[in-house]
């Protein structure tokens, strides 16, 4: 079984790939559709989450998108992968972020949107898992924005949903580009990617 990256993905070692679940996958188009079945069966869960700034939840976040679909979800990668901080950092850069965004929030630092878009991009920066990071960075933003009483993102326009791999090349272009000016912290184009 192999599998075919979109550009920007994160493709998987060996080892990740051997702890897919279902055994009847043997392509790109079933992974995805049964990664997104796994996503849609966790979302009654999710959006009852309140107390989600804490590893705990992020972990477990994705545990519930991906735990029919692969032995490793929720559980942090132990591999350096093609972005990302060391592996070793994970937990102290996750505890820096959630109290980062908590501070924010109490203090009114910048508006609901930006400190959805803050964590959004904190969060795929360190991209914590395997795989999946995208998808879970997209979740937790919008779950923030649900909890703070603001509409989640729209992620680009009905054609991106918020937690689907399958995009158009131009659409992922797009966003990836967007995240990269946001490593130079400059976050209005993530943003206004999100909200358009």
């Amino acid at each position: 079984m192999k599998f075919k990256y979109p550009p920007g993905a994160t493709p998987l070692n060996g080892d990740e790939l051997k702890d897919l679940i279902p055994t009847h996958i043997t392509t790109q188009q079933q992974l995805n559709a049964f990664e997104q079945m796994n996503i849609t069966l966790a979302l009654p869960w999710v959006y009852k989450q309140k107390d989600i700034l804490t590893i705990m939840f992020i972990k477990k976040l994705h545990n519930k998108m991906f735990n029919q679909t692969w032995k490793w979800a929720g559980k942090f990668r132990k591999t350096q992968k093609n972005l990302g901080i060391e592996a070793y950092r994970i937990e102290i850069e996750l505890k820096y972020l959630c109290d980062d965004i908590i501070f924010q929030i109490q203090n009114q630092s910048f508006s609901k949107d930006e400190i959805a878009i803050r964590l959004h991009h904190r969060l795929v920066s360190v991209h914590p898992f395997p795989n999946g990071n995208g998808r879970h960075a997209r979740l937790i933003s919008d779950l923030l924005l649900r909890n703070l009483g603001a509409p989640p993102f729209s992620w680009g326009a009905k054609t991106f949903l918020s937690l689907e791999l399958n995009i158009t090349n131009e659409l992922r272009r797009t966003y990836i580009s967007a995240l990269k000016k946001a490593d130079q912290f400059e976050y209005e184009t993530l943003l206004q990617f999100a909200r358009s």
